[in-house]
Formats: structure tokens, sequence, C-alpha cells
């Protein structure tokens, strides 16, 4: 028997200086959708997720709240996990830069480095932002001497730092990204890549002195210096895939075989604000310690407010959880892959986020409700044993584009596809009224023909609906009489057939939003 395919899926490890926010909540409920269609589709998932601890935000941060920077960290990775258990979020690992187990191999990753030539000692002048733990150039500030991601002032830095050799990698990396179109996904990101890599690219300073940054993980060749924060959380991803066995004797801690773990990472999912970070620092790092490089990276886009981005260090973030309280888990899951096509920006209204939450109420709760009335209404709440054959067109055009949507990682196409297939079996229902055929005795074969349709359509909806909204699809399954939700390749095959359904409150009931009240 083949081995199943794999897919070992990441989001970004977050900061860990303030609570997770809607931004946070997209690119995982992202990753989480797509590791859940992995499943659904018979690949062996991974998927990691965890904050990133260390740096001199953190400590600052801490010193601002009067707590250790461990307590600090305690507080906010508990948060982060408290949020994704809220918002069904299915990794495997969560992980946080302070482990030991990540301590040992950022530790072991760095020696590696040192012994093969790839660092060497130097001064840094330049200037630094806090907010970002990023340094830029003159040319790359904003203006009156800001960070341009964030807008904050910087500082101008000048101090002894260990750099890593990352423009001996240029030219390979350059090949590498056109020789394979699509490692990075969208291609404007790709092009952007390709765009900075024109200018001849500067070695990576990597240490930072402990007497400014002491929360951070000391260096294995200088103890008075610490790993620059990125360096220390790229190779989070390394650490969760049990690559490196920072315990074993030189030679044998996994850099020369990593063919018994889950690296590479088959996708790394971020956003592009850390782009360069993600497919410029961390492939030629991983090229300087002799590993290979993580197979795919997907970049997606922003959410704004009006024209400005989502973050908390600008105080405009939207929090997911105030949304789930009044709407519910799936609901905000769906409004964020529905909203925004991948690798785009999208911007926040609560009046789109009604549109999408009517669209779940509207199209596909009230088919399940008047599905399932009808088949107890009409066969006292058991499925007809017939066929069920009516739009299997639109089922099979439905799966054909969420397959097709889903390999380009197009979510938004492949959910609007299954709204589609929703919308078709309304249209079916109001052609076939089974309210007329109920009336009439010679037509009840006609009437179990359309009602097993019906329920054969919802199973169908089930599975390609289960990566979006988790919650609300296990108890559609239970509705519908099965024990859990199928398979995509269940679904089309699984026996229906004297089924009991059971009817019950609408599976999305219709909402008088709150800042609706508020306006009034």
């Amino acid at each position: 028997m083949s081995k199943p395919r794999r897919l070992f899926i990441s989001t970004p490890i977050y900061y860990a200086s303030g609570k997770p926010h809607i931004g946070h909540a997209y690119a995982t409920i992202l990753a989480d959708l797509l590791a859940r269609f992995g499943r659904q589709t018979g690949a062996d998932v991974f998927f990691v997720t965890g904050t990133d601890e260390h740096g001199q935000k953190m400590q600052e941060e801490a010193e601002h709240r009067g707590m250790k920077p461990i307590e600090l960290c305690d507080t906010m990775a508990a948060a982060f996990r408290a949020t994704w258990e809220t918002l069904e979020i299915s990794h495997n690992r969560f992980i946080r830069t302070t482990e030991p187990e990540h301590v040992a191999v950022v530790t072991a990753f760095l020696q590696r480095l040192w012994d093969r030539g790839e660092i060497y000692d130097g001064v840094y002048a330049g200037w630094y932002c806090v907010s970002d733990e990023r340094y830029w150039t003159d040319k790359d500030l904003g203006p009156e001497n800001t960070c341009s991601i964030c807008g904050r002032k910087v500082t101008y830095v000048e101090e002894r730092n260990y750099f890593f050799k990352m423009s001996n990698y240029q030219d390979a990396l350059v090949r590498h990204i056109e020789d394979n179109p699509d490692w990075i996904i969208p291609e404007i990101r790709r092009n952007e890549v390709l765009g900075f890599l024109r200018q001849p690219l500067a070695d990576l300073s990597i240490s930072r002195p402990r007497s400014r940054v002491p929360w951070g993980i000391p260096l294995p060749f200088d103890e008075d210096h610490v790993a620059y924060v990125w360096v220390d959380a790229l190779i989070n991803y390394l650490t969760a895939s049990g690559a490196i066995d920072p315990e074993a004797p030189p030679g044998q801690q996994g850099f020369e075989d990593v063919s018994d773990s889950w690296w590479p990472c088959d996708l790394h999912l971020i956003g592009k604000d850390i782009l360069t970070n993600h497919s410029v620092y961390w492939p030629t790092l991983l090229m300087g310690a002799g590993l290979p490089i993580q197979r795919q990276i997907l970049s997606h886009g922003w959410w704004v407010v009006g024209d400005t981005k989502m973050s908390k260090s600008l105080g405009n973030v939207v929090d997911p959880l105030a949304l789930r309280e009044e709407f519910g888990t799936d609901a905000v899951r769906w409004y964020l892959l529905r909203e925004m096509p991948t690798g785009s920006d999208a911007s926040f209204t609560p009046e789109r986020f009604l549109v999408r939450y009517n669209e779940l109420a509207n199209v596909l709760g009230n088919l399940v409700s008047r599905a399932i009335s009808m088949v107890s209404k009409y066969r006292e709440g058991v499925v007809p044993h017939t066929q069920g054959g009516g739009l299997s067109n639109e089922i099979d055009q439905a799966l054909a584009t969420n397959y097709e949507a889903m390999a380009c990682y197009r979510v938004h196409e492949a959910l609007a596809a299954s709204m589609d297939l929703a919308r078709a079996t309304n249209v079916y229902v109001e052609n076939r009224q089974p309210w007329t055929q109920a009336k009439e005795p010679a037509a009840a074969q006609a009437l179990d023909e359309t009602l097993a349709t019906l329920v054969r359509v919802l199973c169908v909806l089930c599975a390609l609906l289960e990566p979006v909204a988790p919650g609300k699809m296990a108890e559609l399954a239970l509705r519908l009489g099965l024990d859990s939700v199928p398979s995509l390749e269940e679904a089309l095959s699984v026996d229906i057939a004297g089924n009991h359904v059971k009817v019950s409150d609408p599976l999305f009931p219709r909402i008088e939003p709150s800042w609706v009240e508020d306006s009034g």
C-alpha cells in the first residue's frame, strides 16, 4: 500500500507581546482550512502554529507591564492557545520559542553555521525598529526616519554583531525562484522577491549584544550575544519538524539526513509583511546549514480598515472573539475566508460581515431547515430508499471546482462553489415543489426522489464545508443521521437510505447584530 500524501503546513509564530486579533485569526483559520481539506482528501497532515517569545520588544513590553519576560510569554501563549481552541483550530503542534527543545535546536543550528564557516563578527551601523525587530537602510526608511511597516520612529544603532554570509547564496536563491515559479505564491509576491534580489544581497546580522537585549538565546560560540529574534523564530519550523536532535553527537544530529522527519515544510503560510524573512533569510540560512529548503510559500494579504493595515501596533484591530460571541465560531471562519481572495487585501466592515452571515443563514441554513423538515413531515423523518440522483451535474461541478480551486489555494472560489450548490438546490426545491408532490399519491416516487436528493446534497455540502465550518457541519451530520462528517470521497457513496433525520433549531439563526441596535 502506498503512503498517504503528506502535508506539513505552518502559520507564522505570532509575537507574544499582545493578544490575538483578527489578522492572526485569519492566517490561522486559513491554515486550518487547508489542513482540514488535506485530511478530507486523505493526506497525512502535520499542522504547526505557536508563539514567538524572545527579543527586545518582548523585553520592553514585560518591563512596561511590571512583569518578567517569561511571565508575559506564559500569559500570551495561554491567550493564543485559548483563542485557537475557541476558533476550532486543529493544529498538531503548538510551539513556543522559549521551549527547551527549541532553544537546543537553535543552539545546534547556529553552531552548525559557525562550524561551517558561515558566520563572522563585524560592526552593524544603521536604523532599527524595536516594534518590528527590523534593521532598515536609509533608502528603506519611511518619512522622518520611521519604520516602513509600522510607521514608528526608528533608532540609530552602531554595535558589534555576528553576521551570516547570506550574500553567498543570492545566485542560488534566484535560480531556485526562477526554476520553480510556484515556490512563492501569488505571483505578485514572487516578483517582489525577485525585484529585491536584483540588488546585491547584504549579509544578515544574526545577533544582538546581550548587554542590550538579554532576553534571547545565547550564541553557543559567544555567550555575550543572543540570537536575533528573527533567526530564532524562523528555526521554529525546523524544531517542530523533529528533524534535528540536539542531544545527539555532532554528525548524528539530523543535519545530514532529514528523511525520517517532517522536514522540509510543504507550505509556509505567511503575511506579505514578513515575506523577505521567509523567502530570503530563511532559505539562505537553510542552505548555509546544508538543509533542504521549504517547498512552498503562500503569502496572504492584510485586513485593512479604510486604507490602513489592521495591526495591534496601530491600535485598529478587531477582536475575533467578540464577533464569535455574537455570531458563532463558524460564522467568523466563513466571513474571513469567504470575503478575502487568498493573497489579496480585504477591508473589514460590519456591513460585509452581516452580508456573509446572512448568506449562511438564508442560503445554507434555509436549505437545511426545509430539507430536514420535509423529510420529517412527509416521510416520518426517514430518508427514502431511493437513489436520489437529482442534481448530479451540480454536485460534480461543485466537487470539481473545489478540488481545482484548493489546488491553487483559491479558497474563496471553493467556498463560492459550495454555496452555489446550495443555491442550486434551493432552486431545485422550488422547481420540484415537494409540497405539491406530497398531495398526489401518484407522485410518491417522485417525492422520494426529491427528498433523497436533498439529503444527498446536504451530505456533500457537509463534507465540502467541514474545513471552514467544522462545528456546524458536525452538527449537520448528526441531523442527517450520520455518526460524523463524511470525507469528500465518502460523501458521494455514503448510504443515507433509512437514516433518521432530526429537526432542530436553525443551523444559522437570523441575528440582529448589536451594532445595528447601537446605531438606532
